[in-house]
């Protein structure tokens, strides 16, 4: 397989959604192994080293940000460097690795209707996505009508005939639209991400797949990991093609190795494809130590962001910690990892809002 083109950082978090938190090269950082375990395509095998080193202090040595070749998921590389936490001093000013730039980008994410993803039909394009992302329509025409290019985050361009037209009329992507369909694969319940340059003017267009499972777990801080039929590993990732049951796409291989390097105290390099219910297992050292400074006890009130459907703006959904609970015996005895349980009042509220908003 060939080297993946990096990504432009500022359309690769438009791509992603603005939940997502990546690290800046030279940071401080935690790595969790189970939740990186969560990401593996099957159970991994973690040595007895491994499974001792249950959250390992790193520095971010670098950050790459990619897609999926087949899907056009966003992922990311990170390169990472264990660290002793009493000889490191804590650096300030971390080199931006993905910060720069996003306010260059507008974007605007929408989930497909099944008459969106009907391959014979159009798109109905949202009107603040023609204001705001599409080049001007003339309006003292009859109708509307322009043809604009859109490069996806590979770097093929699609062309697209957008109209104004209807009763009542509406803003549509008609020709061109198909073709794109059937392109990228893509079925009622997944999201397309149009963005636009702010400097250059340029559009790009992105996909987020729908998920398909049989473990209902969006959202849920307790989503068990999945293990659907490995097709192909290159470089420390799973080729799945457009598999949408929602489990792992890296190898269970590749996180076993990266867990064993880091309880070695050695370079090791993860790859982290953002998914709702999994939680970030690369999370900023100031963030984890701050949170385990807090006493938890169950009762205690708790709230998540959850990013809403165009992507616009956050919401925030609130919860209550049912238990508190850090394991004293067995293969990950003192790991944090998931040590908060909710009483799913947050999960239930998702995916009323999921369906409000879809």
């Amino acid at each position: 397989m060939a080297e993946l083109g990096a990504v432009d950082p500022s359309i690769w978090r438009a791509c992603a959604g603005t939940c997502v938190k990546i690290p800046t090269v030279d940071s401080r950082v935690y790595y969790f192994p189970q939740g990186h375990a969560e990401q593996s395509s099957s159970p991994p095998t973690f040595s007895p080293l491994a499974q001792s080193r249950p959250s390992i202090l790193c520095r971010v040595l670098s950050v790459r940000f990619l897609a999926d070749p087949d899907t056009d998921e966003a992922f990311a590389k990170i390169q990472l460097l264990p660290i002793d936490p009493s000889r490191d001093p804590r650096v300030t000013e971390p080199k931006g690795a993905d910060g720069n730039g996003d306010d260059q980008v507008v974007s605007f994410a929408k989930i497909l209707t099944p008459s969106d993803a009907n391959n014979g039909g159009g798109f109905s394009v949202p009107r603040f996505c023609a204001d705001s992302i599409f080049p001007p329509l003339n309006f003292a025409a009859d109708p509307p009508v322009q043809n604009i290019f859109i490069t996806d985050v590979h770097g093929a361009v699609w062309e697209f005939r957008h109209i104004y037209r209807g009763t009542p009329r509406r803003h549509l992507l008609t020709t061109g639209w198909s073709k794109f369909v059937n392109g990228k694969k893509l079925v009622a319940g997944d999201s397309v991400v149009f963005m636009r340059n702010s400097r250059n003017r340029q559009l790009f267009v992105g996909v987020r797949r729908a998920v398909r499972s049989n473990v209902d777990c969006g959202w849920r801080w307790d989503c068990p990991a999945g293990s659907p039929k490995e097709e192909e590993n290159v470089g420390g990732g799973v080729r799945e093609g457009f598999s949408r049951n929602g489990q792992g796409r890296v190898s269970a291989e590749s996180v076993g190795e990266a867990a064993e390097l880091a309880a070695q105290g050695m370079v090791f390099e993860i790859v982290y494809y953002p998914r709702a219910g999994c939680g970030d297992f690369v999370v900023m050292a100031e963030v984890v130590e701050e949170l385990l400074n807090v006493f938890w006890t169950a009762g205690m009130r708790v709230k998540m962001a959850m990013e809403t459907e165009d992507s616009s703006r956050m919401t925030w959904l609130q919860g209550t910690v049912a238990s508190a609970f850090v394991p004293e015996n067995g293969p990950w005895r003192g790991s944090p990892w998931r040590m908060l349980q909710d009483d799913h009042s947050i999960y239930a509220r998702c995916k009323a809002y999921q369906m409000a908003e879809a």
